[in-house]
């Protein structure tokens, strides 16, 4: 469950002990956008650069890179790490923006539950982070920054719709209204807050398309806030907007549609083939075994060759 991005972080606490500040760290540039480095991660800083100065797709706003005179920090060890982002981070985390000062703070060491085939993911995350906080007033709130980097990077999947669906399944997931929520310290419980999050930045897009979603943009930055820009665009209040995805994830997620889903649909079928056939087998080899008990019971064949009468009897006319 820890595999993606709950592995990547917006935080807004300035840096206490940079990277950059630590001796024999190498800065590569392209423009304003800088990587500082260990000398070593040349060749690692080199593609970070390239992937963070290449557009990527931003849903609402087209295309778009990192900004301009940002930072990004490649921790190699926890220490630096702790150093870049100024501790208070979990252990888990894979990723750190800081969008009041441009920066974004990558480990380049092992985390467990992180595969290094998600580090480019995990950087248009943060990239994300940094081009929303440029392009709307603040503040953001929490649930939408993290949503938006979610479905930003690419991250949101049918792996991502199984684990929510497995939640609402088992009751383990967080309240739908609960989005307004200090992220919690379990990776299985922040994989959920940013999975929930994730299907709700999603709702909006797909309410009334992209064009729709460009739109809500331009009137969160003409009015200020997300609540006036949904009652601009929609005509309707942002508890009502909440209430219409709660509808709607609940249908998307919910038990019912583990139960309309085909492929649960077959699995249950052959579970129940194959339940069935465990009577039949029983009765197939309670068979067998009186047939072989019937057998034994049969006297040995005559060396004659002729057939025996069954049941043995005595003489017809009454005599031994």
């Amino acid at each position: 469950m820890i595999r993606r991005l709950l592995l990547a972080l917006f935080v807004l606490f300035p840096v206490s002990a940079p990277l950059c500040a630590q001796p024999g760290a190498d800065t590569l540039a392209s423009g304003s956008v800088r990587v500082v480095h260990a000398p070593r991660e040349l060749s690692l800083a080199r593609e970070v650069l390239a992937a963070a100065v290449r557009p990527m797709p931003l849903p609402g706003f087209g295309r778009g890179a990192v900004p301009e005179s940002t930072t990004i920090f490649l921790a190699p060890t926890p220490r630096a790490f702790s150093e870049a982002t100024g501790g208070g981070v979990p252990e888990w985390a894979g990723g750190v923006a800081i969008p009041d000062a441009r920066i974004i703070v990558l480990p380049t060491y092992p985390i467990p539950g992180v595969r290094p085939a998600d580090a480019a993911a995990t950087l248009r995350h943060e990239v994300a982070h940094l081009a929303l906080a440029e392009r709307l007033p603040q503040p953001i709130p929490r649930w939408f920054t993290e949503g938006y980097a979610e479905v930003a990077a690419g991250s949101w999947d049918v792996e991502s719709g199984w684990t929510l669906r497995v939640a609402f399944l088992l009751g383990r997931a967080p309240r739908l209204d609960s989005l307004a929520l200090a992220w919690p310290r379990s990776a299985g419980r922040a994989r959920l807050a940013y999975l929930l999050s994730a299907t709700m930045v999603d709702h909006l897009r797909r309410r009334t398309g992209e064009d729709g979603f460009a739109l809500l943009m331009v009137n969160w930055r003409r009015e200020g806030t997300l609540d006036q820009a949904v009652r601009v665009t929609w005509g309707m209040t942002m508890g009502q907007l909440e209430d219409e995805w709660r509808k709607d994830v609940r249908r998307r997620y919910g038990w019912l549609s583990i139960a309309a889903n085909v492929g649960v649909l077959w699995f249950v079928v052959m579970l129940i083939g194959f339940l069935a056939l465990i009577p039949r087998r029983r009765r197939n080899r309670e068979r067998m075994a009186a047939m072989e008990r019937e057998n034994l019971m049969l006297p040995p064949p005559r060396e004659d060759g002729l057939s025996l009468e069954y049941p043995l009897a005595g003489d017809p006319d009454g005599r031994d």
